[in-house]
């Protein structure tokens, strides 16, 4: 049984990061059933893997390209959705140029009272009433006595 060192791999991909993915690739393969191109001898398939590399009989630049394959992500783009064609239709209410578009760019403002009508006069208050609000809050203000205090007769009771 014939033995691989990485010392043997490194000659064929310098990079040690690359070939180990490359060879853990090429063993993931080998599990998934992918055929053999040296003998097993009673190997695992990452040391079967590493002994494909180095002694050349997969081509490199093929696994290179299927790794990267592999961990390529395709974003395919999403079909849009019902709602955003719904609120799409309604734009062309608000597009300037469109016939009931309502106000545009550069015309003039409406006037408050254009919009809200005509403001009704407030008139003030009569000193007679201004003076009756005073005098309830002076009564609301005024000290509780003892028989308004409801704690004082928690005190009355006996113990």
């Amino acid at each position: 049984m014939a033995r691989v060192t990485v010392e043997d791999c490194v000659t064929k991909i310098p990079n040690r990061f690359e070939l180990v993915m490359n060879a853990a690739r090429r063993a993931r393969d080998v599990s998934s059933g992918a055929p053999l191109t040296v003998e097993r001898d009673n190997d695992k398939n990452p040391v079967v893997a590493l002994r494909e590399i180095a002694e050349e009989t997969i081509s490199l630049e093929e696994l290179g390209e299927a790794l990267i394959k592999h961990y390529q992500k395709v974003h395919e783009p999403e079909e849009p959705e019902e709602d955003i064609i719904e609120l799409m239709a309604g734009e062309e209410e608000w597009v300037p140029g469109s016939a009931d578009a309502g106000p545009q760019l550069g015309d003039a403002a409406p006037r408050v009272e254009d919009v809200f009508g005509a403001a009704e006069p407030v008139e003030a208050e009569a000193p007679a009433a201004a003076a009756a609000d005073a005098e309830e809050i002076a009564v609301e203000d005024e000290p509780l006595t003892a028989s308004d205090d409801p704690a004082a007769e928690e005190d009355d009771r006996p113990a």
